[in-house]
């Protein structure tokens, strides 16, 4: 469980960039963090993670305070992040090297069966052997996913990981983060992109530093006014299913996938 309480963090001389935050994230949960630039987002990630350390009130991993330094090594093990842009994460040109890095002190076995699971849950395991700088930024980020999943830990920051990356590459991450849901990682995940709202089970919009709404993803059709508000735009599919309900047309939408609502459409003209 992740529980941060009160939480304030500003830079030298500056205004606050969250304020007094209070926020609880359940293992296993997904939480999808959005609001515009300068909003926090990225900060919360870095206070998550234990980059940065709050100015003010605490925050609890498995009862573990962040920013402790007795609690640096056990908190290691426990999280990682992943950034915008991998080759600012990205030391190595070979890509076994790079996912071996974080895995000093196991035995090679350990550290070759590490390399080839991690690799296998990011669909990069045949270029295990290759050099980082022949593959496409996609490629690297999925590279950078395995590195943080070989060191084993419970819970995962994704700090807006497809902001670089072009569609294919942003749907292959897609289905990496899905999969990583269902084998019951903890998940932050920072963005901006409507589609990736989608992965939540819940959703928190951020502006100036403040948490002004959760949404839980059951409630998205009821709550599109909130986005509205704070300019975020929806999801393809809930969009098609606001014009719908706009002509009369009302779908009421479960797991919010192109194939749900078509099925739903295809049943109403059925029995119209």
């Amino acid at each position: 469980m992740i529980k941060l309480e009160n939480v304030t963090y500003r830079y030298k001389k500056g205004k606050d960039i969250l304020k007094n935050l209070n926020l609880t994230v359940q293992e296993k949960e997904t939480v999808v963090v959005m609001g515009k630039n300068g909003s926090g987002k990225s900060t919360l990630g870095k206070l998550i993670s234990g980059i940065l350390k709050p100015k003010e009130g605490k925050i609890l991993i498995d009862n573990l305070e962040v920013g402790n330094s007795k609690n640096k090594e056990e908190l290691r093990k426990k999280i990682g992040i992943v950034f915008q842009n991998p080759e600012n994460q990205i030391i190595f040109n070979n890509v076994c090297d790079e996912v071996a890095f974080s895995l000093k002190g196991l035995s090679q076995e350990e550290i070759r069966n590490r390399i080839d699971s991690s690799l296998e849950k990011v669909n990069m395991k045949d270029k295990k052997q290759e050099d980082l700088y022949e593959l496409s930024l996609g490629q690297k980020q999925r590279i950078v996913i395995g590195e943080v999943l070989a060191k084993q830990p419970k819970i995962i920051v994704f700090d807006e990981p497809t902001t670089m990356i072009d569609s294919k590459g942003k749907e292959e991450i897609y289905h990496i983060v899905e999969n990583l849901k269902k084998e019951g990682y903890t998940i932050i995940y920072i963005t901006n992109m409507a589609e990736e709202m989608l992965l939540a089970d819940r959703i928190l919009i951020l502006q100036e530093g403040e948490i002004v709404e959760e949404i839980r993803k059951e409630e998205l059709q009821k709550r599109i006014d909130a986005f509205a508000q704070y300019d975020i735009k929806l999801p393809t599919v809930i969009e098609i299913a606001k014009r719908l309900k706009q002509e009369g047309i009302e779908i009421e939408l479960e797991d919010y996938s192109m194939d749900e609502l078509v099925t739903k459409v295809k049943g109403l003209i059925k029995n119209s």
